[in-house]
């Protein structure tokens, strides 16, 4: 059976233009296939799956009702965008997504003009979408603007400031918050759905503005009736904020129910102002695995379909975030004040075993990563001991209270940065590329990189033994395969590790996973090899004697090489008056797209084979320069 015979109707759809030929009566059968196309493709190469099930009708519903690309459709995240894709042009590359060449992992506007606006961090849709509201009004364009956001997302502050802001303009949008944290209960049936299309409805708007420009000439009744508005939708509707903040809040209505959600937002799109329309969806919709468990199914790997079993790479050891998470584990039996804060990455920072055993002393703080560290800020002025699990990419977003609230202050705040370096498949929005360049300049905080699993457990105790600002950043996966002592033991401050003597006159000084890489490299070039260990403060005594004793020193670091650790040597050797060659390598000045993480490091030069080729060329200069 062809691919056309298994979905006669997507077969057909090779831009939404495709879809707005098709009858309203046909697009229940678009949604069946559609579903059932994601079902078959993603199972062959894994990838965010369980949220995109959950929007297939409202991504038809949207293309459908709007006139996508003219009318801008702007997606939070992008998680969920599986079915965007493959509905605009992109289902035959599907399955290349978060492969190398292949489709990007979220939205990206280089891929296609139906991806309005690049995404990957979560909340930024209703700015997004407010600015090109505001472009279309200046210009004078008849275009509508829709900023689709999930329940997840609006937990981050920035999302209410954008509809603080909006609810204040005179602009034409729509917000749809794709709610799918709850189930869909008895108010989200007909009579929700109905109320929903009146309340969208043409003459419900013009009664509605027609009876307030009349009763706001009778002061009193003008008031009474205000307040019966508000009480009543307050009583029906759980959207009363959202009319507060200038919105026309219409639902909540069934996400699933591919007629409802048409007949509302043929409605909407003819309305003026800012809308808002609550969807009521299910995360992994239609494939009961991922119903049932939603956060397993979030980004799974390939799968059997039909059995439900994800198929998993066997693991050579834990990874560094199972490492964090036993650490942590053992370091709450030990000491009582400490806590663990993280911004909704429980099960991706290895803190779910915390969370359960812990439960007093653990702290999701959903989508908020400024909230997450000045929270550590305040627990750390009376005596807690917080550790902040956060990705390196997410930690960006919090970069003012890491200064202002925990530094500046010299509060004993740990931060636990996953995914550190190149991270794969997610690509460039989620790559670690930046944090040591971000970390260093800031005063009073340390700054470690572990080269192994032990040495990771051993900076993690250091950090909150040091009873100030402290930073371990280790990469996402598995390490080189360290024994783990259980013992935990502080490492001395600002000391490196000396891993080889050489005595070919050069010196390798690597950071973190990169130690591993340039063993080899250092053997077969029979050159010294240093495990930097600490980016801050730096070991000066070692590097002072190694640039007396050296010709030239390289240094490696899984990071962008603007303002990283080899900057941060190469500054320190100025200011003491050496001036001896140096190479930095590391990320260069460019951003790093989607593949697998080897494939990543292949792109910045950081495989074994292009670190080892790039010293042999430079290499030779200063060698040649010296013998001379």
């Amino acid at each position: 059976m062809n691919a056309g015979s298994s979905y006669p109707l997507i077969s057909a759809i090779d831009s939404p233009a495709d879809l707005r030929k098709l009858s309203s009566a046909e697009l229940e059968q678009v949604a069946a296939e559609l579903r059932q196309y994601l079902i078959d493709t993603v199972c062959q190469m894994g990838g965010h799956f369980a949220a995109g099930l959950g929007t297939v009708e409202l991504t038809v519903a949207l293309h459908y009702v709007f006139d996508t690309p003219h009318d801008r459709l702007v997606w939070d995240v992008g998680h969920q965008a599986y079915p965007h894709k493959v509905l605009t042009g992109r289902r035959k590359q599907l399955k290349t997504i978060k492969h190398k060449g292949g489709l990007a992992p979220f939205p990206t506007r280089r891929e296609s003009p139906y991806d309005t606006f690049g995404v990957g961090h979560s909340s930024t849709s209703i700015s997004a979408a407010l600015g090109m509201a505001i472009a279309a009004a200046r210009s004078g364009e008849r275009r509508r603007v829709v900023a689709v956001i999930g329940d997840g997302a609006m937990s981050a502050g920035m999302a209410f400031e954008a509809l603080n802001h909006a609810g204040s303009l005179d602009v034409d949008m729509l917000v749809v918050l794709n709610d799918n944290d709850m189930s869909i209960s008895e108010n989200v049936g007909a009579f929700s759905n109905y109320f929903a299309r009146v309340l969208s409805g043409k003459l419900y708007a013009t009664l509605r503005e027609g009876s307030k420009r009349v009763l706001r000439r009778m002061p009193t009744v003008w008031e009474l009736a205000r307040r019966s508005e508000e009480h009543m939708k307050g009583m029906v509707l759980p959207g009363t904020i959202f009319e507060e903040l200038g919105f026309n809040y219409i639902g909540p209505i069934d996400g699933h129910d591919i007629g409802a959600l048409v007949a509302t937002l043929k409605n909407l799109r003819d309305l003026k102002g800012p809308q808002f329309l609550h969807v009521i969806t299910r995360k992994g919709k239609g494939y009961a695995p991922a119903e049932a468990d939603p956060i397993k199914w979030h980004g799974p790997g390939p799968f059997d379909p039909k059995s439900g079993v994800i198929f998993k790479e066997k693991a050579t050891g834990p990874s560094y975030s199972q490492v964090f998470g036993q650490w942590v584990c053992d370091m709450a039996d030990l000491d009582e004040h400490i806590v663990a804060i993280t911004p909704a990455m429980r099960e991706g920072s290895g803190l779910v075993e915390y969370s359960r055993r812990f439960p007093d002393r653990y702290f999701d703080v959903a989508i908020a990563e400024q909230h997450a560290v000045t929270l550590a800020a305040g627990m750390a002025c009376d005596g807690l001991k917080p550790v902040v699990a956060i990705y390196s990419t997410f930690l960006q977003r919090a970069y003012d209270q890491l200064i202002h609230d925990v530094a500046l202050q010299n509060l004993p705040v740990t931060f636990a940065i996953d995914r550190a370096g190149l991270v794969g498949g997610d690509g460039a929005t989620h790559q670690g590329s930046y944090d040591l360049s971000y970390l260093r300049c800031i005063p009073n905080l340390i700054v470690m990189a572990p080269a192994d699993e032990n040495e990771c457990r051993q900076m993690l105790f250091t950090a909150v033994r040091s009873g100030v600002p402290a930073a371990v950043r280790y990469p996402r996966g598995q390490g080189p395969g360290v024994a783990i002592q259980q013992k935990m033991e502080a490492l001395p401050i600002g000391k490196a590790q000396l891993r080889r003597e050489g005595r070919s006159g050069l010196a390798i000084i690597a950071v973190g996973p990169m130690v591993n890489t340039c063993e080899q490299i250092a053997a077969k070039l029979d050159a010294t090899l240093v495990n930097l260990r600490f980016v801050k403060p730096l070991d000066e005594e070692l590097l002072l004697r190694l640039a007396s004793t050296h010709r030239a020193i390289v240094t490696v670091e899984e990071n962008a090489v603007a303002g990283g650790a080899g900057s941060a040597i190469g500054e320190m050797l100025a200011t003491n008056h050496y001036a001896l060659p140096l190479l930095h390598l590391g990320i260069p000045d460019r951003f790093i797209e989607h593949g697998s993480r080897d494939d990543c490091l292949a792109a910045a030069g950081l495989d074994e084979t292009s670190i080892e080729a790039a010293i042999a060329r430079w290499w030779r200069v200063p060698a040649r320069v010296a013998a001379s």
